[in-house]
Formats: C-alpha cells, structure tokens, sequence
C-alpha cells in the first residue's frame, strides 16, 4: 500500500525561500513511491516559537492526529523546532497519532525498523526532560525556603488590611473598595468571603 506523505517546511525569514526543502523532500519521496497529499509552511517563523504561534505546525500536528498522512518528512530536525521540550511534545505527538517521520539531515526514518527506536529514545529523553523541570522546581522552592523568601501571594500591609474590612463591614462593593484602597479586586475579594459581598455593588 503507498504512503500517504506530508511534507512540512519552515524558514525563519521573510527573505529565505521554502521551495528548496520542497523540491528535494519531493525528490525524495518520489524514489520511494510515496504520495505526497499535503503541505506545510510556516515562513518567516523562528524555530523557538512554539506550536501556538506556528500555524503550519499546529495544522500539520492536527491532521496527523486525524490520519490524513502516514508519514511526515522534514529537511532537518531544527525544521520542527528548536526548545528541546517542544521538539520532543511534536515527535511523541506523531508517535501517539500512528505518523512516521522522515528527516533528510539526520537520515531518521521511523518507518524502518531501526528508524523506530528513535521513536522509543526520544520518549525516554522526554521523561527525563520533564523529570528534571520537576527537581529544578522543587530544589528552587526548598531554596527559598530556606532562604526565608516567602512563597505564594505577598500579603498586604495590616492598615491596609483594616481600611479593606471597614470599607466592608459599611457595604461598600468590592470594586469600589479596590478603587478606593488601591489594591487588585482579588484581594479584596478574598477578604470579603465572610461578608458574602458582592462584586457588583458600590461600583
């Protein structure tokens, strides 16, 4: 059965063309007789931008989790991105959809059997990439603990505090209150709860 190919390609200015990568990814899967039955670009697009802000990408992502291809080639790992995290969240997101990917530069084809293991190591890099996020975070809040830093939202001065709960117990709407105190409605808010006031008033 022929392989259905998308082809994705990126450059990161205005000025460079994507048609070189086209022709030789074509090239390509014409000697290996897949049918090419889709394209992607994104030009003018830095390689660290994420998926959000990729629009080729995140479309190419979406009709793979649809099946619409079976594999998608690329000219260079650094085509799909260059935050190790998001590179990663792309191929394990091929990999969930059932898609094969193809990388000319890196000569990494998952749709031999050798072209898997790819597949399997870059999942095993992913769990340590986010193991390692996970200690960072946890040693940085440990460190600021013990540097006495206080975590969470700073907690506002004890005047100011009172001149909130006065303005309250009075009625006034918490909206006013901010406006009048000058703080964010969010403190407010929280110190209003056990006087069930209501947003909307005294505005």
């Amino acid at each position: 059965m022929q392989k259905r190919a998308a082809i994705y390609v990126r450059v990161s200015t205005d000025k460079q063309t994507v048609e070189n990568q086209l022709r030789e990814l074509k090239q390509i899967a014409e000697r290996r007789g897949w049918q090419v039955v889709e394209e992607y670009h994104d030009a003018g697009i830095s390689g660290a931008k994420g998926r959000e802000q990729r629009p080729g990408l995140d479309r190419m992502l979406k009709d793979a989790s649809r099946r619409r291809f079976d594999v998608v080639m690329a000219w260079a790992i650094d085509r799909l991105g260059r935050s190790l995290i998001d590179l990663l969240g792309t191929i394990q997101g091929l990999e969930a959809s059932g898609v094969d990917l193809f990388l000319e530069q890196q000569a990494i084809d998952t749709t031999t059997a050798a072209g898997k293991l790819m597949f399997q190591v870059t999942g095993a890099f992913a769990e340590f990439e986010r193991s390692m996020i996970r200690q960072r975070v946890k040693a940085g809040l440990r460190r600021a603990v013990e540097q006495g830093k206080q975590l969470g939202r700073p907690k506002i001065a004890p005047a100011v505090e009172k001149r909130i709960l006065s303005h309250l117990q009075k009625g006034t709407g918490i909206l006013k209150v901010a406006r009048l105190v000058g703080v964010g409605t969010g403190t407010v808010q929280r110190l209003a709860r056990p006087f069930g006031a209501s947003g909307a008033s005294g505005a």
